[in-house]
């Protein structure tokens, strides 16, 4: 048991080391889109914004705008806030006591005297920025690279598995999924690894005819390049490709903004999608990575090349944006909640009532973060 922690204290501290820089630099770009959402919106609406910050805890550095802002940059670099004028906490609580004393011209310039339209506009800024960013890093990398084309052929069906089953043949070319599509076999391969256990009615070419198949993917467990395990849909197929098939188109600036828009709603149905594999016990839930998880891939995005880091902080800001508009007090999406309350009711909720829902939010939101944190120490540990 000793020599166990040994070894994942001396695996984390080592992998640590190598991980901080590019993690940092994701997270940090992935907080600050977030951030200036909530503040752009919030000076759009009236809003006084007393602070901008990078991180929590004690100031590291800062300066103040011309409209009186604090912009700073704190010493726990695992996230950030915009406190508005009438905050009590970096959590946007009120005081009701504050809000009661303030004067008429203080009170224009609060975010809780706001009516519901904009502050319910200025807490959806932040996950609306995150997908935003995400998109355009996905439009920005089709632009500068291309759109990969690899003919969706199967060479090879293995045997017993989903398209044996499905009756597939080597020759087939796959040109639709559930009506959506199939330019290349990677498009093939995204939508079958994330439907695993779910019926996909596949339309291929074969002989100069289109045929109807339809084939439930299997649930297998894949290794990454870097070694790290994935629970995936899995046809049973294989593809071998030949000299001059793969190609890379150009892409215009139009297409590139809808690569990167489809790309966005892929990742956010892919985690409901994923979550509801949960919610029925096929999917595993030791698959759920915290910071270190994060870290860890952020690591191993760096040592892969610049192209794959920037990825990842595509994937990681709309995973973010989707995660705080969940409907859990203490993040964005329980502000909202708390909004639609106060429509349906036509009055705030009580001052104890919302201190209680800050308070079950917050005990989520830890049960989580130490639920996925043991995921990631379990895991590197393993490496």
């Amino acid at each position: 048991m000793i020599d166990f922690f040994v070894h994942s204290f001396n695996t984390l501290s080592h992998g640590l080391l190598g991980y901080a820089v590019p993690f940092l630099f994701v997270l940090t770009i992935v907080v600050f889109f977030h951030e200036l959402g909530h503040f752009l919106v919030a000076r759009w609406a009236g809003v006084r914004v007393l602070t901008f910050s990078l991180g929590f805890g004690p100031e590291l550095v800062g300066f103040n705008d011309r409209h009186g802002t604090r912009w700073k940059i704190s010493a726990i670099p695992l996230g950030g806030y915009v406190k508005f004028f009438g905050d009590e906490s970096e959590a946007s609580t009120p005081s009701a006591e504050t809000l009661a004393a303030m004067t008429a011209e203080e009170r224009a310039g609060s975010f809780h005297h706001k009516k519901v339209g904009p502050r319910a506009a200025i807490v959806a800024a932040g996950p609306i920025a995150n997908f935003i960013l995400g998109a355009l890093i996905f439009a920005g990398m089709a632009l500068y690279y291309g759109k990969p084309s690899t003919i969706a052929r199967v060479d090879g069906v293995v045997a017993e598995g989903a398209a044996a089953a499905a009756g597939f043949k080597v020759g087939d070319v796959v040109v639709q999924i559930d009506g959506k599509p199939i330019e290349s076999f990677a498009d093939m391969q995204r939508i079958v690894a994330m439907n695993a256990g779910s019926a996909l009615r596949f339309q291929v070419k074969r002989d100069g005819a289109i045929v109807s198949l339809t084939a439930t993917p299997a649930l297998l467990e894949r290794k990454d390049p870097f070694g790290n395990s994935h629970r995936l849909g899995v046809l049973g197929v294989e593809h071998k490709s030949q000299a001059g098939e793969a190609s890379t188109a150009p892409v215009g600036v139009g297409e590139a903004l809808k690569i990167g828009g489809e790309q966005v709603w892929f990742i956010i149905t892919s985690t409901f999608k994923f979550l509801g594999s949960l919610f029925v016990g096929q999917g595993n839930p030791n698959e759920v990575s915290g910071v270190l998880g994060i870290a860890k891939m952020s690591g191993q995005a760096a040592s892969a090349g610049f192209q794959f880091v920037i990825n990842l902080c595509a994937v990681l800001s709309v995973s973010i944006g989707l995660l705080n508009l969940f409907p859990i007090p203490l993040l964005d999406g329980g502000h909202l909640m708390f909004y639609a309350a106060e429509v349906v009711r036509g009055r705030p909720l009580s001052e104890r009532t919302q201190e209680m829902g800050f308070r079950i939010g917050l005990g989520l939101v830890l049960m989580l973060m130490v639920f996925a944190t043991y995921n990631d120490i379990l895991r590197m540990a393993a490496s």
